[in-house]
């Protein structure tokens, strides 16, 4: 076996590297929601070059009594902070340095549960922007990262980084803070946003659980400014996700044309049919209402206002989730984990199987649809010819039980091995 040295070595001279190949005792076909027995996949540099249908020749790293697929994708997390009980007192003693070494831990972690993409859904200080960087400079180990940075809100609205702090402390943050106040102020915000480095613009479109303000679910944006921040967001190539518990603001959110719906807890039928005539994604994030209800009955654990909301809009993601993809809805996997546990990712699954989502279904949603959603479906998603070499294993056939997924067993990302059985 090469040493990692003399392997670095010859990629520096321009010599040519062995190919890896993984023999997968099952293969999950996204595509075709099926699953192929005795397939090979053969990895050059960071690229799948062949799939075969039998056990190909050579030294091959045995996955035989594994089942491989592609890695997930997460389409909604916070890799730099993660829930705890004194959450709301780190607001104020934490600088943002302290939030990056926590987020190094965090992305390793969410690598290692198999999550080899995500979307960073809001987080202060340009951390997530750094953090991503390093990922792409090999400095640390993590998912691909297309990140938001700070999230844009109204005065008082989910995302106001003031929300819950005394009198003197309020001030009247604007744009740069992206706290969003008419058409200009968003216009402003987006391209803030872009000087900044981001990936995808995230708003507020209602209120929301965790901040500390009375409702969970008031429309907070006006339809022309969602617009504004839309149309200037396509100017630079962003797509808008738009977190919404209520339904009257995400429905003014898909009629001005964000791209995806987050959460979504409360949507009724004339939102149902909003998101189809408009094609607008969900990402529902079960995860987190379920982790809300649960520490909401921890003594403590929310501030009281914190604890009614959680409550009251948590434990409704489930019927909601039956009911919009009973409908046709277009879903992708997203957990919010940072609201729950980093490298609970793949609990997501389970929750939408639960809720009526077929095994496979839920692999596809977490693989090829939210390639489909990022618009990177021609290089991650699937594990075809030509593509990224994010690969999982798990040992259990999902099909037959499905929380195997939640104990990945092989992790492979753009042909680096991160984990093996």
């Amino acid at each position: 076996m090469l040493s990692r040295l003399i392997l670095l070595s010859l990629a520096v001279a321009g010599v040519s590297l062995p190919a890896t190949i993984l023999h997968c005792g099952k293969f999950v076909d996204v595509v075709n929601l099926a699953v192929r027995e005795n397939v090979s996949i053969t990895v050059e540099g960071n690229r799948i070059q062949s799939v075969s249908n039998d056990f190909a020749a050579g030294e091959a790293i045995d996955l035989k009594s594994h089942t491989c697929m592609p890695g997930f994708l997460d389409m909604h997390v916070h890799l730099v902070s993660e829930s705890n009980p004194k959450t709301y007192e780190e607001r104020f003693r934490l600088n943002g340095v302290d939030h990056a070494y926590r987020s190094v831990v965090y992305a390793r972690r969410t690598l290692l549960a198999g999550v080899t993409t995500v979307r960073d859904l809001g987080a202060r200080d340009g951390v997530s922007i750094s953090l991503r960087n390093a990922i792409q400079q090999g400095l640390i180990d993590g998912p691909r990262i297309f990140a938001a940075g700070t999230s844009l809100a109204t005065t008082g609205g989910h995302a106001d980084p003031t929300n819950g702090v005394r009198n003197d402390l309020l001030g009247d943050p604007g744009p740069k803070d992206g706290v969003v106040n008419g058409v200009e102020d968003a216009r402003k915000a987006v391209r803030q946003r872009y000087k900044e480095g981001a990936d995808v613009i995230k708003i507020t479109a209602t209120g929301g659980v965790l901040s500390v303000a009375a409702s969970g679910e008031n429309p907070q944006f006006t339809e022309e400014e969602v617009r504004a921040i839309v149309e200037t967001a396509k100017d630079y190539s962003f797509h808008v996700a738009a977190h919404a518990h209520g339904a009257e603001g995400m429905k003014r959110a898909i009629r001005a044309g964000v791209h995806s719906i987050e959460h979504g807890t409360l949507m009724d039928d004339e939102a149902i049919a909003l998101f189809k005539e408009k094609g607008t994604w969900w990402v529902p994030t079960i995860s987190a209402g379920q982790f809300v209800a649960a520490k909401a009955e921890v003594p403590g654990y929310y501030p009281d206002v914190v604890k009614a909301k959680a409550l009251a809009i948590g434990p409704k993601i489930i019927e909601t989730f039956r009911k919009a993809y009973a409908a046709g809805v277009k879903i992708a996997m997203g957990t919010d984990c940072g609201v729950c546990l980093h490298g609970d990712n793949a609990r997501e699954l389970v929750y939408m199987h639960q809720a009526g989502m077929p095994p496979l279904e839920t692999i596809q949603v977490s693989t090829l649809r939210g390639a489909q959603l990022l618009g990177i479906d021609h290089e991650v998603g699937t594990l075809e010819r030509g593509k990224l070499a994010d690969i999982i294993a798990t040992s259990e056939d999902p099909r037959a039980d499905l929380s195997t997924v939640t104990r990945v067993s092989f992790v492979m990302k753009q042909g680096k091995v991160y984990k093996r059985p």
